[in-house]
């Protein structure tokens, strides 16, 4: 195997290690908002930066190993329902958007794929509960993922900027 292969395995390894860390971290925080569910969504910061740095398909190992592990780490089994049905569509709409955007515009793939995110969560919550109710918390959960969409997406944004201008990681384009 190439050097570049190894180095990208080793890479999302680490970041899976981290965005694991960090979500079983934001878990334990109880919720900013009297809304259920709204959380920072920090370990998305990794993803997006695996995104960018190793790649698409590297970048969705790092996802299933933070949402599979995370959930069996913090005994929220049902957590893994929600985190597939928000994540998955959420990841699937980062990777159609990511070569059209710039790295300056990381932000705006983050805003999208949040509100993708939250809807899918909500429907899961529709369809778990079976209480079609729950739709009255979208408007807010629309606005969450704005805020926390544009946090994350920003972080993700500097830190790639960051190392890519000191040299520490290289944009995953670059090897296709």
């Amino acid at each position: 195997m190439k050097s570049a292969g190894i180095k990208r395995i080793v890479t999302a390894a680490l970041l899976a290690a981290v965005a694991l860390v960090v979500w079983v971290v934001e878990a334990q925080i109880p919720s900013l908002t009297p809304v259920p569910g709204i959380k920072l969504g920090l370990s998305n910061i990794v993803t997006l930066f695996a995104l960018y740095s190793v790649g698409p398909v590297f970048a969705l190992a790092v996802l299933g190993v933070r949402v599979l592990l995370g959930s069996l780490l913090t005994g929220q089994l049902t957590a893994l329902l929600y985190s597939l049905l928000g994540g998955l569509p959420a990841f699937g709409l980062a990777v159609l958007l990511y070569r059209r955007f710039p790295i300056k515009q990381i932000w705006v793939i983050s805003i999208l794929s949040a509100a993708v995110h939250n809807t899918g969560q909500l429907a899961a919550a529709v369809l778990i509960t079976q209480t079609p109710a729950l739709v009255a918390y979208y408007p807010m959960l629309i606005i969450s993922a704005i805020v926390t969409g544009a946090f994350t997406g920003l972080t993700a944004q500097l830190l790639l900027i960051k190392l890519r201008v000191s040299g520490i990681i290289e944009i995953y384009e670059k090897h296709q």
